[in-house]
């Protein structure tokens, strides 16, 4: 029974909504210059290093190593970081971060990366 004033309806069309997906944040401007300083993967990646899955490792059975969610990796020739969707579910303020480095540093990041396992 509907509420007056309620005018939501109930569809059973799918969604049109994408699933997430990696981004590859290339370490090159959109001018196409190589972003510096060289370990800036490193360092975004490190800084990213505390989002990790439920049951890992923690305390003095941890290890020191990236997020899961969060690698850098070369893809082609050209360095970078790759970000999974899943830290945006289990942060958003890091997945936020992220991007927000990617676009106030003029990065390019592909949505559609071709990532081969290393």
């Amino acid at each position: 029974m509907r509420r007056r004033g309620d005018n939501r309806t109930t569809s059973t069309l799918p969604s049109l909504v994408a699933e997430p997906r990696e981004v590859f944040i290339q370490g090159k401007t959109r001018d196409g210059k190589v972003f510096r300083p060289s370990d800036w993967a490193e360092r975004l990646a490190g800084a990213m290093s505390c989002f990790r899955p439920e049951g890992s490792g923690s305390g003095p059975a941890a290890f020191i190593g990236y997020s899961p969610y969060c690698v850098p990796r070369f893809v082609g020739a050209i360095k970078g970081v790759i970000v999974s969707p899943e830290l945006r579910e289990m942060e958003p303020m890091a997945w936020d971060f992220v991007m927000n480095f990617a676009r106030d540093n003029n990065l390019v990041v592909d949505d559609h990366p071709n990532i081969a396992e290393p």
